[in-house]
Parts: structure tokens; sequence; C-alpha cells
């Protein structure tokens, strides 16, 4: 059966995005960097922390600096990305990493303490069964600290092409609701959820297009439109899209970040699954949408 994302398309992509994605990711860094404040909340050192989609190892390192006795492992589906994260912490002292699937995580029960995982949970097929691996691994009382594109993302850019035709050009995510009930789901305990509605402004659509495809994000719809759209359809939709820009000549894109903090399930408290239950930028560059 085929999947939402078409997740060889999504290794190939942010394979070959990996040596340059750190240059051009700046919400995907701002959103880390606010999930990364989340720790200081944690009661006590981990022992073993693991980064599922760690990209580059951004947040992997600045883990492992937190917490220099822990174990820390970077985990992402792309192996150039995890070329990348093994030398984020400096070349005498490489990150242990794995190139694994966030969906069948290669480790046992319960061997984890904290699990962070930034703006990865988007890219899955279905976020809950991601949840539910995440919950496996997870010892009873750790902790999940993640965050995921919700549909509120790039609204711009799918309403200007919702006026130029009928396909699918923009990747669809999951709501905070439904994130939050895949949390319920599989057990975990004191769900908190919170979101950041987020704008970055571009001289042109062009380079809205371009970052786009630098960080390996832009369509991978499994349903995608196959070829090159054609020329009226591109200038319907760049007129579209020309129609939200601003005074000031900035061209909008929108992006929600949902944020998800929560304690792994204790033995024998109830979950859910398909059969039914069981137990056990720079800164600057980025604008704040008021309101929460």
């Amino acid at each position: 059966m085929t999947g939402v994302f078409d997740q060889a398309l999504l290794r190939r992509r942010f394979g070959r995005a990996a040596p340059g994605y750190a240059a051009v990711a700046r919400l995907q860094q701002e959103a880390e960097s606010r999930l990364l404040e989340q720790l200081d909340g944690l009661a006590g050192a981990p022992s073993t922390v693991l980064d599922v989609g760690c990209g580059p190892g951004r947040a992997t390192a600045a883990m492992a600096r937190r917490w220099p006795g822990a174990r820390v492992v970077g985990l992402d589906l792309a192996l150039p990305m995890l070329h990348q994260a093994r030398r984020a912490r400096g070349w005498l002292r490489r990150l242990p990493v794995v190139c694994a699937d966030a969906c069948r995580l290669p480790l046992p029960d319960a061997s984890v303490d904290l699990l962070f995982s930034s703006l990865c949970l988007q890219w899955l097929d279905d976020p809950g069964a991601g949840l539910a691996e995440f919950a496996r691994v997870l010892r009873p009382g750790g902790t999940l600290l993640a965050s995921s594109f919700g549909p509120g993302t790039l609204t711009e850019l799918r309403q200007a092409w919702a006026a130029a035709d009928d396909r699918g050009h923009v990747s669809e995510f999951v709501p905070m609701a439904a994130l939050g009930g895949a949390l319920l789901a599989q057990g975990f305990g004191d769900p908190v959820l919170d979101r950041d509605l987020f704008v970055l402004d571009y001289p042109d659509l062009d380079g809205l297009l371009r970052d786009l495809r630098a960080i390996g994000a832009n369509n991978a719809r499994s349903d995608r439109p196959r070829g090159l759209a054609g020329k009226d359809a591109w200038r319907r939709m760049r007129a579209a899209y020309a129609g939200l820009v601003d005074g000031a000549g900035r061209w909008p894109a929108s992006y929600e970040v949902i944020y998800l903090r929560a304690l792994a399930p204790e033995p024998g408290r109830p979950r859910r699954s398909a059969g039914g239950e069981i137990a056990t930028v720079p800164v600057g560059a980025i604008r704040r949408r008021p309101g929460r």
C-alpha cells in the first residue's frame, strides 16, 4: 500500500540537502532551539538520549555537551545527514549515529531516558505509529520532547496552487488535536501541547522555492503530480501568490510548529493499537504571529 509520503524520495532529498542544510534551515533551527529550551524543565540528567530525525546533528551535539556523561545518539533516515552529524561535536569526539526509520527504531524496549525529535513526525506516513515506537523504546516515566509541522504550514503556497489547478502540490501535515489524541492513545502521561505560528519573508517567490529545495522539504506526497507543471499553471500560481505580497514587497511563507511534551507510559498502562487496547534563519528574518 502506498503511504502518504514517498519515503524513498524523502531519503534522497534530505541526503542531497545535507551538506548545505545548516546554512538555509532558518526556521528549522529556530524550532529546534525552542524545543531545546524545554530541557531546562527536566528533573535530572538522563543517561541515554535519542535524537530522532537528528539531521546534521545540531541538537544532538548540544545535548551531548549539556550531559557529557550521557550516551547521546543521533538517528536519521538519510545517511549523508548522519555524516554531518558525526562531526557536529568536533573531530576528536564523534557522535554515535544510527541510520534507521523512525517507525522502526533498532533499539530495545525501555532503553531510552529522553527521546528528542524536532520536526520529524510530520514526514511519517502515520505519526501515531511513530509515537507508538517512541513509547516502546522509552523507559517508563522517560520524557518525550518532539515537534512537528502543522496544517498551517505553507498555507500561502497551498492557496496559490489551489488557484492554479486541483493537483496536490504541497505536503499536508497532521493537526495538533490528532497529535494529542495519538499521545493519549499510546498511553503517554501528562501531555502538554503548544504551538507557534511563524512567517518567513522572501523578496520573491523564487527565493522561497529555492529554500524548500535546498532543505529537501518540497512536495513529497505520494500522490504529487509527476512531471513539470504547465506554464499556464505556474503563471496562475504566481499571480495568486502575488496577491498575498504586502506593501513592503515581502512574499510571506507561514509555518505552524506544534510542540509535544509527555512522559512515557508506566508499565500496564493501556495503549490503543489497530487491533484494540494493549497494555504495556537568522532569527531576525522570522516574524512570529501574535496569539498562540
